[in-house]
């Protein structure tokens, strides 16, 4: 228990004679030593600074304000020669710790925004480390955590002098530039952004299967994925910076997709106009019926009515008792309110007189007397045939006014297959350029045009 004891205290004295061997060193040190003075021993020395930056996390980029955000670590090394000591006066020390706050530190920050030495004073170089220059971003493995939407593609480093012309005595004469190139991982806007975008702007493309006077409907359908369209470009505006500079691909395609449904929109209206035209307001020229009718319909691969050639298309067939009210109207031998009457065949009309005139001739045998019957009832017989005619070319004009109407309507439907195609065309190839253009927007392979560096440890 005794050798125990005295053990533990040899250890104890010889812990305080090294902490004191530490606390003696360092007042050594310190004496007379000026945070505030360069560590040259004369005044035209140049002080070498190598710089190394360590990269822990990629926080985040903000696009708006055009700000990332990181974890590094900048590691920076010169040689003081206030802060040497002979080991062996010191019991073997090798290596002190010092607060920063006692000694000189180089007053460089990121973006050399507070360095206050000239090139005359101070020399920035990059970090060498067995026998390499150290150009690039150092990464630790096992700290670094990998970013979701961004992927790092390439991490030089550079010293830069003389970049804009100036001396030597000036601050800014060098730089030490790390370059941080990094690539958006797509996925996030495929899925949320881009596939709803073209799903509803296919929407816009398809209306141009409504009927063709459908054209409410069609706008209709064209207005709300307008919107639509216009909200997604509302939350893409709030995520990009506020520069004129240049246009990110999305809110490109977005204009785009915009501008095709307000074509969409006004080809709605135009085939609307077209398809309610009547031969009261309109009519149609012969070149326009041959163009709209005849050839386009060929090339577009339409199904046309044939038309029958020769004289207008007979009148649809009619029922013998509305034949007769039609003759009892053109004659007014009756009001129209008496068609309402439950006893219409009962009443007096022209169909009646002439068949009771012709009926006393046939009763009497006679060929004379059936004659003589005839005659009486010749009148009434051209009346009846005066509103048979009047029936037919009233038919016959109201069967013109629907064909004429008719051909509006063709003329609507063939404007629609054409702007459909051309729509369609227009949709798909500007989609695929863009996204063509996206894909072609990658890193360079190179960090820096021209120089075939990589800037990556061997």
């Amino acid at each position: 228990m005794r050798c125990r004891g005295l053990l533990f205290a040899l250890c104890a004295l010889a812990g305080v004679g090294c902490r004191n061997q530490e606390e003696k060193l360092l007042q050594d040190l310190m004496t007379n030593y000026n945070r505030h003075l360069r560590p040259a021993p004369h005044g035209d020395q140049i002080i070498d600074v190598t710089l190394k930056l360590t990269l822990t996390n990629l926080i985040s980029l903000n696009e708006r304000e055009e700000t990332l955000t990181t974890n590094v670590w900048i590691e920076m090394q010169w040689s003081d020669y206030r802060l040497q000591w002979d080991p062996k006066k010191y019991d073997n020390i090798q290596l002190l710790r010092v607060p920063s706050t006692m000694v000189w530190l180089p007053d460089i920050v990121l973006e050399n925004k507070s360095q206050t030495y000239s090139a005359n004073e101070i020399n920035l170089l990059l970090t060498v480390e067995e026998g390499q220059t150290v150009e690039w971003i150092s990464i630790d493995p096992e700290a670094f955590t990998e970013n979701g939407e961004w992927i790092i593609k390439h991490r030089p480093a550079r010293k830069i002098i003389n970049s804009e012309h100036f001396t030597p005595d000036d601050i800014q004469y060098q730089q030490v530039v790390f370059y941080l190139i990094i690539q958006r991982k797509p996925l996030f806007y495929i899925i949320n952004i881009i596939v709803p975008c073209v799903l509803i702007s296919a929407m816009a493309v398809l209306v141009y299967f409504l009927p063709a006077k459908a054209g409410g409907q069609k706008c209709t359908v064209s207005i709300n994925v307008l919107l639509a369209q216009t909200v997604f470009l509302f939350l893409i505006a709030q995520k990009v910076p506020e520069t004129s500079q240049a246009v990110p691909l999305i809110g490109k395609y977005l204009t785009f997709l915009m501008v095709v449904t307000v074509v969409i929109v006004v080809n709605a209206v135009i085939v609307l106009n077209i398809s309610l035209r009547t031969p009261n307001t309109h009519s149609m020229s012969q070149r326009v019926r041959q163009v709209c009718l005849h050839l386009l319909p060929r090339y577009l691969g339409m199904h046309m009515p044939e038309e029958t050639p020769g004289p207008p298309r007979a009148a649809r067939r009619r029922s013998s008792l509305g034949l007769m009210v039609k003759a009892d109207e053109y004659m007014l031998w009756k009001a129209r309110t008496e068609l309402l009457f439950e006893k219409q065949k009962e009443r007096d009309g022209l169909m009646k007189t002439v068949l009771e005139k012709i009926g006393r001739g046939l009763e009497s045998g006679s060929a004379q007397d059936f004659c003589q019957s005839l005659e009486e009832a010749g009148p009434e017989i051209r009346a009846c045939v005066d509103a048979c005619n009047h029936i037919a070319n009233a038919t016959r004009e109201q069967n013109d006014f629907s064909s004429e109407s008719e051909e509006w309507i063709l003329v609507g439907r063939v404007i629609d297959r054409v702007c459909f195609i051309i729509m369609a065309s227009l949709f798909v190839c500007g989609t695929v350029g863009i996204f063509l253009m996206a894909h072609f927007n990658q890193a360079p392979a190179l960090p820096f045009p021209g120089d075939p560096k990589q800037y990556l440890p061997q």
